[in-house]
Parts: structure tokens; sequence; C-alpha cells
């Protein structure tokens, strides 16, 4: 008896939610830290950072639509090797895109264009997400993701540029005479910007967190 008889799929019911825990509860690099590779690695500009994740947006709605539509046909034993087929295939287009498009940021980027492929949240997605959901669910959660982890890579970049290199989009922002922090353009700075994010976006969980138990408590005693 196959598994899908003994315990049939639970669909998610589409709400907002699905959408933004992407963005706040469930975000891939400051909740879950995962994709840690590039985060640290190509963060170093603002520019950088930015198409990076698009790309791997890109990758991840693509490969998590895919994996959606094709869940009923993929055999159980082989979907993980299937799931990488699909998500290189998505990775081999954008690896050529940003070639055509400027050589100048594929040279920037280098080998973590191609490392895509092993990016934990794609994988994880198609394997936690996709191949049990519907599909409009599935489009919906995986832009949540992918634009959760573009504005995390963003935020650690737009940092690292502007401290690095005294620039935004490589616009000049302080006058002369500005010493730049190099440090932050080096793979250390990637630490120490990324060790400040995560302290203020735990610091904002536990005020929540905090915050709702206060409402929560006021509610019961109100009853």
């Amino acid at each position: 008896m196959s598994d899908s008889i003994l315990s049939p799929p639970t669909y998610e019911r589409l709400t907002p939610d699905t959408f933004l825990r992407g963005l706040w509860q469930e975000n891939p690099v400051f909740a879950m830290l995962l994709g840690m590779c590039p985060v640290l690695a190509v963060t170093n500009t603002t520019l950088n950072a930015l198409a990076m994740g698009l790309a791997t947006t890109f990758v991840l709605v693509c490969s998590s639509l895919l994996v959606s539509m094709l869940r009923h046909l993929i055999p159980k034993q082989v979907r993980i090797a299937s799931y990488i087929v699909i998500i290189a295939t998505f990775v081999t287009l954008v690896d050529y895109a940003i070639q055509a498009i400027s050589l100048e940021l594929y040279a920037a980027l280098g080998a973590f264009i191609q490392l895509i492929v092993v990016n934990c949240v794609i994988l994880g997605r198609a394997e936690a997400y996709a191949s049990k959901q519907r599909l409009h669910t599935t489009l919906v959660n995986s832009l949540g993701m992918g634009l959760g982890f573009t504005l995390a890579l963003l935020a650690l970049g737009t940092v690292r540029e502007v401290l690095g290199q005294g620039t935004l989009l490589g616009i000049a922002l302080f006058p002369e005479g500005f010493q730049p922090w190099v440090i932050m353009a080096l793979p250390p700075g990637g630490f120490f910007v990324l060790g400040g994010w995560l302290l203020l976006f735990n610091w904002l969980h536990l005020r929540r967190a905090r915050q709702v138990a206060v409402t929560n408590g006021a509610a019961a005693h109100a009853r």
C-alpha cells in the first residue's frame, strides 16, 4: 500500500503568512542560518549582494514550482537526485544569463553562482515544502523565501560597502578624507556584520514574543 493512501497529504491554506514567514520568522539567513557561504562571500558590495539574491530567488521559485508540479510523478527513492537535476538546470540558465549581462559581475560572483546548486535554502524548500504542497502556495512561499534571502544579503552588502569602501552602489557617500574600514570588505568583516544583524534580529524576535505574551495574558485575564 502506498504512503499516499496511508497518510493523505495535508495542503496548506494560502494566507498572508505563507508569504511573510520567509521575511520574518523563517528568514533563511537571520532565523535559519542557511546559505551562509554566499552570505559571507559575495556581500562585499551591494550590487553583488543584489545579484546573488535575485539569482537565488529565480532558481528557488522555478525549481520549487517544477518540483510541486511533478510531485506525484517523481519516485520517492530518487527524489533528492531529481531535485538536484531540476535545480542544476535553472542554475545553468542563471549562469549563462549573468555572463551575457555583465562579465564583470560574473567574475565578481565567481564560483558562487554554480554553488547555488547546493544552497541549503533551495534543496530544503524542495524537500520540505514544494514536494508536499500545491502549486499556488508553493509559488507564494518560495517568493517570500527568496525575497527574505535577498533582503538579508542586501542588509549585509549595504553595510559592508558603505563602511568598507565609503560608497553605495559605487556612488561616493563621504567627503574626501574618509578612511574606509578595509576589514569590512574582507571575510572577517562579513562575520562582524552578520553578527550585528543577528543580534538585532534576535532582539526584535524576543521583543515581539514578549509583546504577544503580554497581549495574550491580558486577554485571558479579561475573560
